[in-house]
């Protein structure tokens, strides 16, 4: 594989690496050896260490000393505490939707993502579903006007999103009860009701984070 744009390469290595490891195939603590990673994808060495710092300030390899970079382990704790962070920023996009949207073509694009996540589920495309939840977000953005909000939620993706995977990978029919769990808080949107954000999101988190941590118990 051959990458170009140099001025954004580390980027796109980066997100190479980060698909193998949210998708299962580079495994927790496995080593990613930099010289592999430079002769497999004809990219510069430097290149290769910028996008291992990148996936290290994301959360899905550590770099230790002497031993290089590895993929990080998944552990009940890391697990509890993405998620209850996860949440929190969740709630506070939400919130800033249903404070600011004035007009029904304020919520055009949420209910287009909506339709694509149906989509997504009748085809069992687990891949395009989480892709779909996370634009959801990234949709909420512009209501929030928060950048710091943003880069915190962007660079915690990748980790949230190798969660998605594994918790779906096992149980496909969750992709049902996220568009339950969507339904619901797209609806409380609408009625600015933040007691109600905050109750479907907290159940939904509860749920998901539950279910990520019965994958790790089957493993």
């Amino acid at each position: 594989m051959t990458f170009k744009a140099p001025d954004s390469l580390a980027e796109q290595i980066a997100h190479h690496l980060a698909e193998r490891i949210i998708r299962g195939e580079l495994k927790e603590r496995e080593r990613i050896q930099e010289l592999k990673v430079t002769q497999s994808l004809n990219v510069s060495r430097g290149s290769v260490r910028e996008a291992l710092l990148i996936l290290e300030r994301r959360h899905l390899i550590e770099i230790l000393p002497r031993r290089g970079a590895q993929v990080a382990e998944l552990t009940p704790h890391k697990v509890k505490s993405l998620y209850a962070l996860m949440m929190e920023l969740y709630i506070l996009l939400a919130h800033a939707v249903a404070e600011q949207w004035r007009k029904e073509e304020d919520l055009a694009p949420f209910l287009a993502i909506q339709q694509r996540l149906v989509d997504s589920a009748e085809r069992q495309d687990i891949n395009a579903f989480v892709d779909h939840s996370f634009d959801i977000m990234r949709a909420a953005f512009p209501f929030a006007d928060n950048p710091y909000l943003q880069e915190t939620v962007e660079n915690l993706l990748p980790a949230i999103s190798r969660n998605y995977h594994l918790a779906l990978e096992r149980r496909k029919a969750e992709m049902g009860q996220f568009l339950n769990a969507f339904g619901e808080l797209l609806q409380a949107v609408i009625a600015r009701d933040p007691a109600r954000i905050r109750e479907v999101l907290g159940a939904y988190g509860r749920h998901n984070c539950e279910l990520v941590l019965a994958a790790l118990a089957d493993r």
